[in-house]
């Protein structure tokens, strides 16, 4: 079984400037994603997708290869992460490399530790899944949400306003952090949610959306108690 990890890094963040080789407790950030991604030992390569000569010369500082640079196509505002995946996977085959699986890592995701990785590589592996993605539950039941119509509140979906919290059905939602992909289901899908997508579920303090620096500082907070309660294992 081969595996292949992307680490997918454009450069140009228009939000937070450089975000991807931003310093985040002492380093760039995409150092955790690389680091992590070869400690876990999952994988046969870890790599990373860049249009930006920067960010590939801190990925090699950090361990990773950059055996080519992502193409015009894939580095413009439109291009997805299976847009970029499929590149990934289409170069390798032109060098002579193919992996049966590939994960997709984010490069600012320092709350992915190489124990989740390898649970992950070990769970879609034993499936017969197409993919695995991290999960997180919403911490407020979406189907009580509020909407203002004409300046009034509303329920959303009034059949649940006087429903309790634990009488309806959990909903998650995707963690931005990593996904694990079958290559040949990718292949024939081009998602990273395909036909059969198994859950790993993460807890709420483990999981930070960083777009802004609002949300980079939130996540730094969340980080120290993270490294703290995991006695500085990553």
């Amino acid at each position: 079984m081969s595996m292949l990890a992307i680490i997918t890094a454009r450069g140009g963040s228009k939000r937070i400037p450089k975000k991807n080789i931003k310093e985040f407790l002492g380093k760039p950030i995409i150092a955790y994603s690389i680091e992590t991604a070869i400690n876990s030992g999952a994988f046969d390569e870890v790599m990373v997708s860049t249009d930006s000569e920067e960010i590939a010369e801190v990925a090699r500082k950090y361990g990773a290869s950059v055996p080519f640079f992502r193409s015009s196509e894939t580095s413009n505002d439109f291009a997805t992460t299976a847009d970029v995946l499929a590149e990934v996977v289409e170069k390798y085959k032109e060098i002579g490399k193919e992996f049966d699986y590939i994960a997709c890592i984010y490069p600012t995701a320092p709350f992915v530790t190489a124990k989740k990785l390898e649970t992950a590589a070990k769970m879609l592996a034993e499936s017969d899944a197409d993919s695995l993605m991290p999960v997180v539950r919403f911490g407020f039941p979406p189907q009580r949400a509020l909407a203002v119509r004409d300046g009034l509140l509303a329920f959303e979906k009034p059949e649940y306003a006087l429903a309790r919290s634990q009488d309806l059905e959990p909903l998650y939602h995707d963690c931005g952090q990593f996904y694990f992909l079958r290559t040949s289901s990718f292949a024939e899908q081009h998602a990273l949610i395909m036909k059969k997508t198994i859950p790993y579920e993460m807890p709420e303090e483990e999981v930070q959306d960083i777009d802004n620096y609002s949300d980079w500082n939130m996540a730094e907070l969340k980080y120290k108690m993270f490294i703290e309660e995991n006695d500085g294992e990553q």
